[in-house]
């Protein structure tokens, strides 16, 4: 079942979820509204025509910073990774549910490719997978409101919350945003 507002403050309270910084303003009905940091990674083209799953790919992405007043220009079609400002975590009866915000949608604006879950355990800056599907390039500036985040109680506790041992966890506790670390899994 998925969390109203009413539930997310008392849970936030109990401490089974967890919102760092948190603000009022950003509860909606039953979502709470995360925004873009300033760290996004881009693919770099200039070394690279080849993406090989199975090795490491350290240099593949670029980091770079949004500058404050000039944004940063997404081209259409271009794909980046990103995190949010908030840390979010779950205890192990509950996931979170990334989300896109429908007015940037509307846009051509996605925030998630596939990737939208807090698993049950884990606390990190969500990553996002944003791409540009409009046929006209598009702004964002870092501290806006990009995507939201709902949550959701299991119907009993895990038994292997995210992290434990032998699940191959690669992103837990992730504070800055990461490349892809498929090839561990080969």
């Amino acid at each position: 079942m998925i969390l109203a507002d009413k539930s997310i403050k008392e849970k936030l309270i109990s401490g089974e979820i967890s919102i760092e910084p948190f603000s009022n303003e950003f509860v909606q009905p039953a979502s709470y509204d995360l925004h873009l940091d300033t760290s996004i990674l881009i693919f770099n083209t200039e070394k690279h025509d080849l993406i090989d799953v199975k090795k490491p790919i350290d240099d593949l992405m670029l980091k770079i910073e949004i500058e404050e007043e000039k944004g940063y220009v997404l081209k259409p079609g271009q794909f980046i990774l990103a995190n949010v400002v908030e840390i979010t975590g779950v205890d192990s009866r509950h996931v979170g549910r990334l989300e896109g915000k429908s007015s940037l949608a509307r846009m051509g604006l996605i925030i998630h490719a596939t990737a939208g879950f807090l698993d049950p355990g884990n606390k990190l800056r969500l990553t996002l997978e944003i791409a540009n599907l409009s046929p006209l390039p598009i702004r964002i500036y870092a501290g806006m409101k990009i995507a939201q985040l709902a949550f959701e109680e299991l119907d009993t506790n895990c038994e292997r919350p995210y992290g434990s041992s032998g699940l191959n966890s690669k992103y837990k506790g992730d504070m800055t945003v990461q490349a892809s670390k498929m090839w561990k899994n080969f």
